[in-house]
């Protein structure tokens, strides 16, 4: 069984998924960074595929993705470093990326490289939903990879629908209409999103991301959803902490916070 599926079932709420951008805060941090998040408990990674050109992505993870870039970092160089990952690191791990570099490394190549490597699913935030479908949807489940669709709260109830209905994994609930980066609180009208989704009883699970970053962000995205994912927080950490896991531990000390 794919690795996030046999994690939803075997974890209904409380999930946390970490982001993290390959080859940040250095070249070779990325499976350090992944053994670590594994040892205090994290149940599942997102690793970002730095590109020059994001779209989706805040202050804080464009620096870590041109200081990737800088340093070396490709889907190449990732695919070397994930070579081996699979005999230490047993949590999920999705990959994370734009549609341009996958598309130059090839996306049969790439989906085929994710299987080998032991990768569990992939997000591509600018890959369109009838695009995927029509070339990619065949693809992807012929190498049991899972690719998880973002929604928004501007996302109509009909493509939420069909969403649901033709992926599987997890559903990725952006909360707000904007970048990626740390709040402190999510206002009534995010929290009525989350409310909202949550009603729909959608086929899939959801998990909350953009702007997590302490107890209170965590516990309002887990109430009406699996659980929630951290990304600007725990970046801005591995860039101020003087080691990695001294970065997860103040992670986790913020979600007690």
């Amino acid at each position: 069984m794919n690795r996030i599926t046999n994690l939803f079932n075997t974890k209904k709420n409380g999930i946390l998924s970490v982001f993290f951008t390959a080859g940040y805060p250095n070249l070779d941090d990325t499976t350090k960074i992944l053994k670590e998040l594994e040892d205090k408990g994290i149940d599942m990674v997102e690793i970002g595929i730095p590109f020059s050109d994001p779209m989706a992505d805040g202050p804080v993870i464009q620096e870590a993705s041109t200081a990737a870039l800088r340093n070396g970092m490709s889907l190449h160089v990732l695919f070397k470093q994930l070579e081996d990952i699979r005999q230490d690191v047993h949590i999920p791990i999705i990959l994370m990326g734009y549609l341009n570099p996958i598309m130059q490394y090839g996306f049969e190549a790439f989906c085929r490289k994710c299987a080998l490597t032991g990768v569990d699913g992939m997000i591509i935030p600018d890959l369109p939903f009838a695009d995927y479908m029509k070339e990619y949807k065949a693809i992807a489940e012929r190498n049991n990879l899972k690719m998880i669709m973002l929604i928004t709260p501007e996302t109509s109830e009909e493509r939420i629908r069909l969403i649901d209905e033709h992926t599987s994994g997890f559903i990725y609930m952006v909360s707000s209409a904007s970048t990626t980066g740390a709040q402190q609180s999510f206002n009534e009208q995010k929290q009525a999103y989350f409310h909202r989704i949550n009603g729909m009883r959608l086929r899939n699970p959801r998990l909350v991301g953009f702007g997590i970053s302490n107890k209170a962000t965590f516990d309002a995205a887990a109430t009406n959803s699996s659980g929630a994912i951290i990304g600007s927080k725990f970046m801005q950490l591995l860039k101020s902490e003087p080691t990695i896991d001294r970065a997860v531990d103040k992670l986790q000390a913020a979600l007690q916070e």
